[in-house]
């Protein structure tokens, strides 16, 4: 997770973020930075993160681009309080009551889950730091599962970038693919004769192409996440053992 919190991008410039200062409060009767936020990110589900501006915010809440600013200080401010509240819906179970593996795989799953629902957020990761209440409360419970599991020191936190990243790895290229594909007449059959095609000369590559298993795209998806989220588990397990 250290790659979350500390962005390597901030480093060529002065660290600001909208967690180290305490909120301003609302200047008028039914409007809160909570308000905000929840207007944003409906936006954001809408448009994506090329839709969102502070005049489209202001407009959806029948305010002024300029009155926004009491609140945030700019666009990434913003940004911060929505990529938080997506990390509050991730769960963790305890590690004590389920134990570390069957804890790590429910946060696995359940973060994938929560990306796909937020595709925007993909595009804020390692971008914008994770300092929220929400982000933080699941690094804290993911240190503590790995310690639950036996890791030490900075092994804890190595721990944690290895199951982020393998997550981040498998879902991110989905949510390009689900974004690319949207608007498209995508047909399975279709693509699947023109890798036939362009891979005549790869055997191996041809092969998986007449496996049935490949016919439910969405299936194989989430049969390959659980392949490599139980290797990658297997790997810690056995890191600990030696």
């Amino acid at each position: 997770m250290c790659e979350l919190i500390y962005p390597e991008d901030m480093s060529s410039k002065a660290f600001s973020s909208v967690w180290l200062r305490e909120p301003r409060k609302a200047t008028s009767p039914g409007r809160s930075r909570e308000e905000i936020v929840r207007a944003a990110i409906e936006l954001l589900q809408e448009e994506g993160l090329a839709g969102l501006s502070m005049r489209k915010l202001g407009a959806r809440l029948s305010a002024g681009a300029t009155s926004l600013y009491w609140y945030v200080a700019n666009k990434d401010e913003l940004l911060e309080l929505a990529y938080d509240e997506v990390w509050g819906e991730m769960t963790v179970p305890d590690p004590e009551e389920v134990g570390w593996r069957d804890s790590a795989s429910a946060l696995a799953h359940s973060m994938r889950q929560v990306i796909l629902r937020h595709p925007w957020s993909a595009d804020l990761i390692g971008r914008l730091p994770a300092l929220g209440p929400n982000a933080l409360r699941v690094t804290d419970r993911m240190r503590r599962m790995f310690k639950v599991a036996g890791f030490e020191g900075p092994d804890i936190d190595f721990a944690n970038a290895t199951l982020t990243a393998y997550v981040f790895g498998m879902t991110i290229p989905e949510i390009a693919w689900n974004t690319a594909t949207r608007n498209s007449a995508y047909d399975a059959d279709q693509m699947r004769d023109m890798v036939r095609n362009a891979a005549a000369e790869f055997p191996d590559v041809l092969e998986s192409l007449d496996l049935d298993i490949y016919t439910d795209p969405q299936a194989i998806r989430e049969l390959c996440f659980d392949f490599g989220l139980t290797s990658m588990l297997d790997g810690l397990g056995r890191r600990l053992a030696a």
